[in-house]
C-alpha cells in the first residue's frame, strides 16, 4: 500500500491503512530536492506504507531530499534530554545558588519536607518563581514537593553514639530517651511491627541490628554492623513496611501548603497501593488544584501493586534507598528497570533517584560506579535523574549537577539512532481510529520525520498531551513545546527531551507559527536556514473547528 501525503497538509485521512499492499509499480510522489534549497517554507511528500508483515506504518523519504537539508544533527543533539531534579537545602537555598543551579542544568527543584519548615520552603518557592519570571532564555524550573511520609526515625541524641559489632542496643517507644544503650523511636506501633529475628537497618543499611527480643515498650537488639548513630536516623525492617498510613497528618499539612503555593508535582513517599493516589487526586480535584502526583516506589508492599499504582498516577520515582532497605539489595537494579519500563509503556514520566552521586557530598569528583549508574538510568529511558544530599547539603552542589549533565549528555549521544523509528500498529480494514490512536500515529510519524530529516520538533499544545506523546517516542532531537497555559509549561519541564515555552496563541495559525520560529531564532535554539518539523496537536483543536493533526517541515527564516 502506498498512500501519498503532502506534509504541509498532513492530515488523518492520509493515514488510513488499506487492506492489501499496492502493486510494486505504484508511483511515488516526492517534492524535488531542489525545492528544499529555493523556498522559504517548503513542504515535503512522504510515502506511507503499511507493512503486512508486522502491521507497522512507516514513512519513507528520498535520501536525496534528506541530503539537501543542512546538517543540524550536532546542534540538535547538543542539548541534554534527560532532566535533572535537584533537592534544595542549606547548600543551595539562596538566590545566587538557585540561579547557578538553573544555569548549570537543574530542571526541577525538589523540596524535601522531611527537613526544614514551611517558612524555609516558602523562600525557595518564591526564588524559583522569581527565576522563572525573570528568565528569558527558555529555561523553566518546575517545583516538586516531596512528602515526608510515614518514616520511622530514631530520636534526638545530644551527641553521636558509637555502635560496635556484638553490642547490645535498644529502641524504645518512650519519648525523650537517649542513653549509651537506648534511644527513642517516633512510632508507637514499632513494637508490633518487629519480631525476634528481624534485621533493623539504620539509614538504609549504613548500620544494622538483629532483633533479639522485645517488651511492652522496648525492642532489644544486637549490633551486626556498627557505626555512628546520630539524631533522627531513618529505620527500616528488612522485608517489611511500616503499618503507618502513606499520607500522615503532617503530609496533609504540607500538601495544603503546596496547593497554596501552586507547586507542580507531589512526590508521595511510601505509597503501598493505588488507594492513596486516588485519595490524594480526589482531594486535589475538590480544591481545584492542578498538581500532578508522582508516587515514590520505595516499600516492599508497593511492588505487587506496581501496575495499579502507576496507572493511577502521573508518573513514578524509583526511590532506591528505602527500596534497597526493605527488599534484597540485589533486586534493586532489576526493579529499577521494571519500574522505568512500566512507566514508559504507560507513557508516564519516571525519575531515578537516590545515591546517584553520593560521594560528591564530600568529594569534588564522583566514583566511576556512580558515573555508570547515571548512564544506566539514561539508557534505560528515565525521564529524569535526581540529586538529593549532593545538592541539599553537599560541599560541591554545582559540580554534582555538572557531572550529571555531562554524563547524561554523553550517554544520550550514543543511543539515539535517527534511522530507527517507533512503530504504529495499523487498524483492521474499515476500523475507525480513536482520537488516542490517531494521536499516537501522528506522534510516531512526526518523530520518524524529524529523525529522518534530523530536525528539531516544534509542537503547539494547550494540554501538553502531544508534547508528552512525542517525548514518549524519544526523537533524536529536541521537542520545543509551545503552550498558552503556564501550568502546562511548568509540568512539561519534567519530560525527557522537552523544552517548554509559554506563548499566547493568536487566532491566526500562520502568525503563531511565525512568532514561534522567530523566538527560537532569537534564543539561538535554531539557526536561520535550519529545517524544523512543526506539529499542531489536534485532539483539542486550536485553530480549526474540528479536531485535526497537522505536520509540516519548514525552514526557519526571520
Amino acid at each position: 500500500m502506498a498512500a501519498a501525503a503532502e506534509i504541509g497538509g498532513f492530515t488523518a485521512a492520509a493515514l488510513r491503512p488499506l487492506a492489501h499492499p499496492a502493486p510494486a509499480a505504484a508511483p511515488r510522489r516526492a517534492v524535488a530536492a531542489q525545492s528544499l534549497r529555493t523556498t522559504a517554507t517548503e513542504t515535503l511528500t512522504a510515502d506511507l506504507a503499511a507493512s503486512t508483515a508486522n502491521g507497522a506504518v512507516h514513512a519513507q523519504m528520498y535520501s536525496e531530499a534528506s541530503s539537501e537539508i543542512p546538517s543540524q544533527a550536532a546542534i540538535a543533539n547538543s542539548r541534554r534530554k534527560t532532566k535533572i531534579v535537584c533537592t534544595i537545602g542549606p547548600s543551595t537555598n539562596t538566590r545566587e545558588m538557585i540561579w547557578k543551579l538553573a544555569e548549570t542544568g537543574m530542571n526541577v527543584a525538589r523540596l524535601n519536607m522531611s527537613h526544614g519548615d514551611h517558612q524555609s520552603h516558602q523562600k525557595v518557592i518564591n526564588l524559583v518563581k522569581e527565576y522563572n519570571a525573570q528568565n528569558t532564555d527558555g529555561n523553566v524550573i518546575a517545583i516538586m514537593l516531596d512528602t515526608k511520609g510515614p518514616e520511622v526515625r530514631s530520636g534526638d541524641v545530644p551527641e553521636p553514639i558509637m555502635l560496635s559489632e556484638g553490642q547490645e542496643f535498644n529502641f524504645t517507644i518512650k519519648r525523650g530517651v537517649s542513653t549509651e544503650d537506648t534511644v527513642s523511636v517516633n512510632y508507637d506501633d514499632f513494637i508490633n511491627d518487629v519480631e525476634a529475628g528481624d534485621i533493623l537497618l539504620v539509614d538504609g543499611g549504613m548500620m544494622s541490628l538483629a532483633v533479639k527480643s522485645k517488651t511492652a515498650d522496648t525492642v532489644k537488639c544486637e549490633v551486626v554492623d556498627g557505626g555512628e548513630l546520630k539524631s533522627r536516623r531513618h529505620l527500616n525492617v528488612r522485608g517489611k513496611s511500616a503499618t503507618l498510613p502513606s499520607i500522615t497528618e503532617k503530609d496533609w499539612e504540607d500538601i495544603k501548603f503546596g496547593v497554596e503555593n501552586g507547586v507542580d508535582f507531589y512526590a508521595v513517599s511510601f505509597v503501598k497501593d493505588a488507594k492513596v493516589i486516588h485519595e490524594l487526586k480526589d482531594y486535589l480535584k475538590g480544591v481545584n488544584a492542578d498538581i500532578h502526583v508522582i508516587p515514590k516506589i520505595e516499600s516492599a508492599d508497593s511492588i505487587p501493586n506496581l501496575q495499579s499504582i502507576i496507572a493511577a498516577s502521573d508518573g513514578a520515582m524509583v526511590a532506591r534507598g528505602d527500596l534497597g532497605a526493605e527488599l534484597p539489595i540485589e533486586d534493586v537494579p532489576l526493579l529499577q528497570a521494571e519500574i522505568v519500563q512500566t512507566c514508559r509503556n504507560m507513557e508516564k514520566p519516571v525519575i531515578v533517584a537516590t545515591n546517584m552521586l553520593e560521594s560528591m557530598i564530600d568529594h569534588p569528583t564522583p566514583t566511576r560506579a556512580e558515573v555508570s549508574d547515571i548512564a544506566i538510568a539514561v539508557r534505560e529511558g528515565a525521564d529524569a535523574i535526581m540529586l538529593s544530599g549532593e545538592t541539599a547539603h553537599g560541599k560541591y552542589p554545582l559540580k554534582a549537577v555538572k557531572v550529571m549533565h555531562t554524563v547524561a549528555l554523553r550517554t544520550e549521544s550514543s543511543i539515539y539512532n535517527p534511522t530507527t523509528s517507533p512503530s504504529v500498529i495499523a487498524s483492521a480494514q474499515n476500523e475507525e481510529f480513536s482520537p488516542s490512536q490517531l494521536s499516537k500515529m501522528f506522534g510516531s510519524h512526526a518523530t520518524m520525520m524529524a529523525n529522518t530529516l534530523r530536525t528539531p520538533i516544534i509542537v503547539f499544545t494547550q494540554t501538553g498531551s502531544m508534547a508528552v506523546l512525542l517525548s514518549h517516542y524519544r526523537p533524536s532531537s529536541t521537542i520545543f513545546a509551545f503552550t498558552n497555559e503556564e501550568r502546562v509549561k511548568l509540568r512539561l519541564a519534567l519530560y525527557q527531551g522537552v523544552i517548554p515555552i509559554h506563548m499566547e496563541f493568536s487566532d491566526d495559525a500562520e502568525e503563531t507559527f511565525s512568532r514561534a520560529i522567530s523566538s527560537l531564532l532569537k534564543a539561538q535554539y535554531v539557526k536561520k536556514g535550519d529545517y524544523v518539523t512543526l506539529v499542531q496537536s489536534g485532539v483539542t483543536s486550536i485553530w480549526r473547528e474540528e479536531s485535526t493533526h497537522n505536520i509540516q517541515v519548514r525552514r526557519a527564516q526571520v
